[in-house]
């Protein structure tokens, strides 16, 4: 039996290597890849193993890349450091996974579930990969402000700035009106969308549309008008300057 091992930790692979031998003595580990880009070319230039272990993050990315290029025939078993919700989610499936580091009762079930044909897999690789990859993160749409007894909605889209003020956090709108917050700007950040707000500094989180103008400062740094800002002091640090033009400029 030839066996491929796609896996870029060292570790892994020797402990895989290992058991592999204890388990399967006839067997030949053929070869080693750590990236993606050498699976691609292996499998260029080699015919196909009989078994592949297979970790999901590589060096250079995701191992299902190696599939949008060649087409592997030969059965797999991955082996990842995901969560265990995730490793029995695939394994209802008939998908065999091994949780790093590997067991050697777990390979043990893996292989003789390889060597009596069940390793036919019930779920397409787009799908594996869906429950793997992280859910894109969500942004808040709006934020609740009370008005004394009464409590209203602010819609992300309506806000200027959030700032810092006397150790109390604030949200100021288009249209110049101010709302006290239970959070702080800390977790603001969190909140917002990257690509609709940015941190300024420590006081000030600005969304795009409320630049007014930006003018170069003393000391590498710059200074930045709000629109209906009273506060005609708000800076950017130098170490803030490369990320803040990039988002000003995407």
């Amino acid at each position: 039996m030839k066996i491929l091992i796609i896996e870029d930790e060292k570790p892994a692979v020797r402990r895989l290597i290992q058991l592999i031998n204890q388990q399967l003595p006839e067997a030949q580990v053929i070869a080693s890849l750590d990236t993606v880009t050498a699976a691609i070319q292996w499998f260029g230039n080699n015919t196909e193993p009989d078994l592949i272990f297979l970790d999901i993050q590589l060096a250079d990315g995701i191992s299902f890349e190696i599939f949008e290029k060649v087409k592997v025939n030969a059965p797999i078993i991955f082996c990842t450091a995901y969560d265990q919700y995730a490793i029995k989610a695939f394994k209802l499936n008939s998908i065999d996974y091994l949780l790093k580091p590997v067991d050697p009762e777990e390979l043990t079930h893996a292989l003789n579930k390889f060597n009596s044909g069940k390793n036919e897999p019930a779920i397409s690789l787009d799908q594996i990969r869906s429950l793997i990859q992280p859910a894109a993160k969500t942004f808040k749409t709006r934020f609740l402000v009370k008005l004394g007894e009464r409590i209203q909605t602010i819609d992300i889209q309506d806000i200027a700035f959030f700032y810092s003020e006397d150790k109390v956090t604030l949200l100021q709108t288009r249209q110049g009106k101010k709302y006290t917050l239970d959070y702080i700007l800390d977790e603001i950040e969190e909140m917002v969308s990257p690509e609709q707000f940015f941190r300024i500094n420590r006081k000030y989180i600005s969304s795009i549309s409320a630049i007014k103008d930006v003018f170069t400062y003393s000391n590498s740094r710059l200074k930045i008008h709000l629109e209906n800002c009273a506060d005609s002091d708000i800076l950017i640090s130098r170490e803030r300057m490369g990320p803040f033009k990039t988002w000003l400029g995407q």
